[in-house]
């Protein structure tokens, strides 16, 4: 009963962000078009925290590319520095 419950609310939010997608001519559905969702069809209180978790998540993710760059980039300029000597 309560998977049921948790998928027709997924289902509820998903169709509100996705019809928002349509209207904007856009294919994809992103992490904003949920909270959006959210708060549109007054479920706030849930909003802000869905909001905040994202914002948190997408920093990380940021930070961690930022350090794979960074890491690639040291491994190429010693492997070129190796060749060159």
């Amino acid at each position: 009963m309560m998977q049921e419950c948790v998928s027709e609310f997924i289902g509820f939010v998903t169709s509100e962000a996705s019809e928002k997608c349509r209207k904007e001519r856009r294919k994809t559905l992103n992490g904003d078009d949920m909270c959006w969702a959210m708060e549109a069809l007054g479920f706030d209180n849930y909003a802000g925290p869905l909001r905040r978790y994202l914002h948190r998540y997408r920093d990380f993710e940021g930070d961690k590319a930022n350090q794979d760059k960074a890491m690639n980039n040291s491994s190429v300029s010693k492997g070129v520095e190796q060749s060159l000597s």
